[in-house]
């Protein structure tokens, strides 16, 4: 499978969302993206999946992309 992005270091502290794509660091605000993950629990955030093509990420506590 072709992958688009180089996806890595996803972590969360606070209310953000810090993530490496394509080898740049980006940082969204969780209430910006998600009302799903900013009211999850740290093992629900923690809980998750890259897609074989880096297109996408998925929490499958919270069935959340």
């Amino acid at each position: 499978m072709k992958k688009y992005h180089d996806v890595s270091d996803i972590r969360f502290e606070e209310e953000s969302l810090f993530i490496n794509i394509d080898g740049e660091k980006l940082t969204f605000k969780l209430k910006e993206i998600s009302h799903i993950l900013d009211r999850a629990s740290e093992t629900e955030r923690k809980n998750f999946e890259i897609s074989p093509s880096c297109y996408g990420i998925h929490w499958p506590l919270l069935d959340e992309d």
